[in-house]
């Protein structure tokens, strides 16, 4: 194994940052699960590059961003639910810091009748602005991606949605 450079120990400074960090990664996914497209804006900087699937989505700007997500996600019809965790944050500097994510998604696609699964690494880069921590760059490269047509699966039904049934269950207590 490569030597690594030893890590600068961390300040009570650096561990308000990195929840900070954590708090912000875990309002982006959020705000993408809930189609809450517009609380991005206090998300993501203005300048903000993204590269899903392994580049191929890429999008320069947060706007771009945002309108490629509620294009591509906005529809009732669409359910996701987005988890990160294991995170590997850095502060690199006074202003700045990266991190590393691990991914699993779901996506339910009622109109199309097919779940979509997968497994990623997101790798972020994130720097400080007077209103706190956004997201500079970010993008996730696939473990893995599998589909799964959902009429295969004898007896599957979707019996709660956020938008649907107001998140309410249809199964009895």
């Amino acid at each position: 194994m490569a030597d690594t450079p030893a890590a600068r120990p961390l300040t009570a400074d650096d561990l308000v940052d990195l929840e900070e960090l954590k708090r912000l990664k875990y309002r982006y996914l959020r705000c993408i699960d809930l189609k809450r497209f517009d609380d991005l804006v206090d998300v993501l900087t203005p300048d903000c590059v993204a590269s899903y699937s392994g580049g191929a989505y890429h999008y320069d700007g947060r706007d771009a961003i945002i309108a490629f997500l509620r294009d591509s996600m906005g529809a009732e019809t669409f359910h996701s639910s987005h988890r990160c965790h294991h995170p590997e944050i850095d502060v690199t500097g006074a202003d700045t810091a990266t991190g590393v994510w691990a991914l699993d998604d779901v996506v339910i696609l009622t109109d199309w009748e097919l779940t979509i699964r997968g497994s990623a690494y997101y790798t972020d880069e994130y720097v400080r602005t007077p209103d706190g921590w956004r997201i500079h760059r970010t993008g996730y490269r696939r473990i893995y991606e599998e589909t799964l047509p959902r009429a295969s699966v004898p007896g599957l039904k979707l019996t709660a949605s956020w938008w649907a049934t107001d998140g309410r269950s249809e199964l009895p207590a």
